[in-house]
């Protein structure tokens, strides 16, 4: 009986001795799964606040460098508060109107076979009892931006209007409220570079032209000055000119020759109706160039003291704006005026 038992005691130990083995790697098991999952939580925690930190950091050397131009930006702008009228107007004159697509005034006598445009006309010395007179033009006026620009620059600058069309419904509108404006006649040329709509022709008849002044008159109520756009071969006829100048007398509008062709006939016909004949003696803007135009400006102001007056022409593009604003000074010797006050 004793040895059973023993045998049975024996086979018990046996088994709860497998039984706390196989507990015992369970335990470590476990233990070793519950490592592996802190060291990748640690390592995890570990790599956000790494990352933390570097976001952070990365932040502040961001805003650093925002202070730092904040202070630059302050230095500069305590040295020059305000922009110089000049700069301001260089501001301005940087929006140019989208229509404006010339760059320079050659489209005036492009229609030419000469390279230069045609010369002025012949005038007598003048011995002057006051001070001249010059009026400066300023061609092809049809939007907004224009007269905005022109105005900017702070000179009485004559401004000559297109007539209204697709491109530009509103120029009549527009120089209504103008106190005093011109209007830009489109007349036929040699050579088209592109003919504006409504344009006279040299074979239209009186009827036709006197409709045309008369909408033109209807449109423009306040016109008492007309001058040619383009026009070479137009003003080189005589008969065509005789039916205009008949017509624009008529409705106590004056011309002034643009002088886009040496073979003008308007001095001829002028004189045949008794009337002055008015033309333009410079070109400001025939090449794109602010040196060339300040030059140009020169010139006619010369021109204006030898001769009692003077016209020059020009075109709303920035750079003789530009030319015309930086040549204030120039103008002391002379009396810039508007056209119709040069008689």
């Amino acid at each position: 009986m004793v040895k059973k038992s023993k045998k049975k005691s024996t086979k018990k130990t046996n088994k709860t001795n497998k039984t706390n083995k196989v507990l015992t790697y369970i335990a470590w098991g476990l233990a070793l799964i519950a490592l592996t999952l802190s060291a990748l939580v640690a390592g995890y925690y570990y790599g956000y606040e790494e990352a933390k930190k570097d976001i952070l950091e990365k932040q502040s050397m961001v805003k650093d460098k925002r202070l730092s131009m904040l202070k630059k930006l302050e230095k500069i702008s305590s040295v020059e508060k305000k922009p110089s009228v000049n700069k301001r107007l260089k501001e301005v004159l940087k929006k140019e109107v989208k229509q404006t697509k010339l760059k320079t005034a050659s489209h005036e006598y492009i229609d030419t076979t000469v390279v230069k445009p045609p010369r002025r006309v012949k005038r007598e010395p003048k011995i002057l009892s006051s001070k001249p007179k010059l009026a400066i033009i300023i061609d092809d006026v049809s939007v907004k931006g224009h007269i905005n620009n022109i105005k900017k620059v702070g000179l009485p600058l004559t401004m000559s209007f297109l007539p209204p069309s697709k491109a530009r419904p509103n120029s009549a509108k527009l120089a209504a409220k103008e106190k005093f404006y011109m209007v830009h006649l489109p007349m036929e040329a040699q050579h088209f570079n592109k003919e504006e709509p409504f344009t006279l022709k040299v074979g239209d008849t009186q009827k036709t032209i006197l409709k045309r002044i008369t909408e033109l008159k209807k449109l423009f109520p306040k016109v008492k000055y007309i001058n040619n756009h383009t026009g070479s071969k137009f003003t080189s006829n005589e008969v065509a000119m005789n039916r205009l100048i008949s017509v624009l007398n008529s409705k106590r509008i004056n011309f002034i020759d643009s002088r886009t062709t040496a073979q003008t006939k308007a001095p001829i016909v002028m004189k045949n109706f008794g009337l002055k004949y008015v033309a333009r003696d410079i070109f400001l803007d025939h090449r794109n160039d602010k040196k060339y135009i300040i030059s140009q400006i020169k010139k006619v102001i010369e021109i204006a003291k030898k001769h009692g007056t003077a016209i020059a022409i020009g075109h709303p593009h920035k750079t003789t704006l530009m030319a015309l604003y930086e040549s204030k000074h120039l103008f002391k010797d002379v009396d810039l005026v508007y056209v119709n006050r040069l008689r």
